[in-house]
């Protein structure tokens, strides 16, 4: 295994839940030394949400692997006083409270940069540090309704839906992540640090593609939910597949030739009822229930697929998400990852999306137990004795827990 790409560097982790935690997820890939800072006297929410086995949560291990327990009281001079003593001591502060939270406890980046000018702070908040509804409370299907996102989304005769995962706390992770990349590729040209102002709301806001479509229509046709097939492609949609599932068909210009021949059809790519995106779209009764046929006649869906891939007609099969463990591409891309745990003894995750070449091997991390490394970071980080360290377990500045 080379060198971890970002060995050497220090985190200082203040997130909870899903979208910081998940900042500093990607991260612990890489090799940096993550201390994250766990609140007393139950450390992270994330740890009691569902599935919790042995006191142990399947949301917790999967965004905390690869991080250092420092669970501390920040209600008491002396756990406020270890946090600014880590500061000097750390490249990046990451987290997630709500926005003037962070300057109440004297912890914002211009304190943190008095103490640090290089520290490079990441906060991650429901509506952003600036604006009308910086101080609303939000969390992932919230910011999906007042985004846009949840509009999108379910069957148009029926209300909106939210997408089935914590698609915000998720996307804005990976924001950060790449914000945090170029925070320090600057860092490193300049010497200069800065503050990261990232709003789940801007994320989800920022990966709908609707707002030319709207201007250039005259601000005529405006974004909905639609059924089974897209209305404004044909045929794009869900169709059923000769196994008795679905499946997603996705022809544009380019791919209409393809799926006429594949269909047996090539008469139909010059028929004046389908010979434009336009003209199909007009057509969509007609045409839908026409591929719909073709794509029951299969016998199964194997060989559905394997005349679509003969073709390059892009079909995908609706897959459950626990399809993919077990499915040869999903373990060759080491999706699926079966990884240590103190407690449970080993536990199932999904995989790193990025590929480095420069570190084409992951390191052996696990989710710590709640204060597990109390006496390594203040030893190690900041050179308390042991004697020290005691007390302040003895006095409540400090917590450990064995889950």
């Amino acid at each position: 295994m080379g060198r971890p790409m970002l060995e050497g560097y220090r985190i200082l982790d203040l997130s909870q839940y899903l979208a910081g935690a998940g900042i500093t997820r990607l991260l612990a890939e890489m090799g940096p030394e993550i201390i994250k800072v766990e609140l007393t006297p139950d450390g992270d929410p994330s740890r009691v949400i569902r599935w919790v086995k042995d006191g142990r949560s399947s949301v917790f291990i999967q965004n905390n692997r690869g991080k250092r327990s420092l669970c501390l009281n920040w209600d008491t001079e002396e756990g406020m006083r270890i946090l600014r003593e880590l500061v000097p001591r750390c490249d990046v502060v990451v987290e997630n409270f709500a926005a003037g939270v962070m300057e109440r406890r004297g912890l914002h980046y211009e304190a943190l940069r008095e103490l640090n000018p290089s520290i490079v702070m990441v906060s991650v908040t429901a509506y952003g540090q600036t604006g009308p509804w910086s101080n609303r409370p939000g969390f992932d299907g919230i910011i999906q309704a007042t985004s846009g996102v949840m509009a999108l989304c379910g069957d148009p005769a029926g209300p909106p839906i939210p997408v089935g995962f914590a698609v915000a706390d998720n996307s804005t992770a990976v924001h950060g992540f790449a914000a945090l990349g170029y925070a320090l590729l600057h860092r490193e040209r300049t010497g200069e640090g800065q503050h990261i102002d990232i709003a789940m709301a801007d994320v989800m806001f920022g990966l709908q593609d609707q707002m030319a479509q709207y201007e250039l229509s005259d601000r005529t046709w405006r974004p909905g939910r639609y059924a089974r097939h897209h209305p404004m492609y044909c045929p794009i949609g869900v169709y059923d597949l000769p196994d008795g599932n679905f499946g997603y068909l996705l022809v544009l210009e380019r791919q209409w030739a393809n799926l006429c021949r594949a269909m047996g059809q090539p008469e139909l790519i010059d028929d004046p009822r389908f010979a434009t995106l336009s003209a199909r779209v007009d057509h969509q009764d007609e045409l839908v229930p026409m591929v719909q046929a073709w794509l029951l006649s299969f016998p199964s869906n194997e060989a559905l697929v394997d005349h679509c891939l003969e073709h390059r007609v892009p079909l995908g099969e609706v897959f459950d998400a626990n399809d993919a463990v077990g499915h040869p591409h999903f373990e060759a891309r080491q999706m699926v990852r079966r990884v240590p745990d103190p407690v449970l003894g080993e536990v199932t995750v999904a995989g790193y999306p990025f590929k480095f070449s420069a570190q084409p091997e992951l390191p052996d991390i696990q989710a710590p137990t709640l204060g597990q490394h109390n006496h390594d970071v203040l030893s190690q980080v900041l050179g308390y004795d042991s004697a020290t360290i005691e007390e302040l377990h003895a006095a409540g500045v400090l917590q450990v827990r064995d889950r």
